[in-house]
């Protein structure tokens, strides 16, 4: 198992030296470009906004719930939603999402491409394939990844906000008093950064499955599986060790 997941490594290693290569034409790849922040970005704003909004709602009610003391302050329920949604719900399980919802679509297209030999018609044609169809995909999650992340923060703040008032348990004022109190800048700036990292594990991973793909539409299948599998245990091993070093 241990050598299986070496080779695997290595291999992916390769592709991502391929990858990072310097495109042949420009113009090509930022059409391709807008194609993939359209797919992978502007498609999963509805998907996100919807999940965060609820969700935002969901851990105000289940604070407010279990914080039912006459000695502590109501507003003590926002302060531990807004660190909830910044510091872990949003980074971390909006890009856990994103690696189903995304990283199924990267490996199913590219092994899709694999399997139909467009991949190696590229080739013939003197393309450089790992760039031409992975570079676009990881930009596209790096860049637009972070955009989403903040925007379900926002949302899901909001939406607990929105159900603070709506159940009574808070009122909006002592609400918007704990968002505000002792409120951190750099567990934006920490929750971000995990995101960008999270973006390119879901995007490389995803694209390696899909690229190195063999066989028929079974394989295909399997192929997106393991990168949504492989993915989602990358995100959560690298948020222990990111949340190590950069929050101790």
């Amino acid at each position: 198992m241990i050598q299986r997941f070496l080779t695997g490594f290595g291999a992916y290693l390769i592709l991502l030296s391929k990858v990072f290569q310097k495109p042949e034409k420009g113009s090509m790849y930022r059409k391709a470009l807008l194609k993939e922040l359209q797919l992978h970005g502007l498609d999963s704003l509805a998907i996100v906004s919807i999940i965060s909004l609820f969700v935002g709602a969901v851990v105000t009610i289940q604070t407010a719930l279990n914080l039912d003391d006459p000695l502590i302050p109501d507003y003590y329920v926002a302060i531990a939603t807004r660190e909830s949604i910044i510091l872990e719900f949003s980074p971390t399980m909006i890009s856990l999402i994103l690696a189903g919802k995304v990283g199924s679509n990267i490996a199913s297209t590219l092994g899709t491409m694999r399997v139909s030999e467009q991949i190696e018609a590229l080739e013939v044609m003197g393309v450089n394939a790992p760039t031409y169809l992975i570079l676009p995909k990881i930009l596209a999650c790096v860049l637009f990844n972070p955009i989403l992340i903040t925007l379900s923060m926002f949302l899901g703040l909001f939406g607990g906000y929105f159900a603070a008032g709506f159940t009574g348990m808070v009122s909006n004022t002592d609400f918007i008093m704990g968002l505000q109190m002792a409120f951190i800048p750099y567990y934006v700036q920490y929750a971000l950064l995990k995101t960008v990292v999270f973006a390119f594990l879901i995007s490389s991973i995803s694209a390696y499955f899909g690229y190195t793909v063999k066989g028929g539409a079974v394989e295909v299948g399997e192929a997106s599986t393991k990168a949504v599998v492989a993915s989602s245990v990358a995100i959560i091993v690298a948020n222990y060790f990111l949340t190590d070093l950069l929050l101790s």
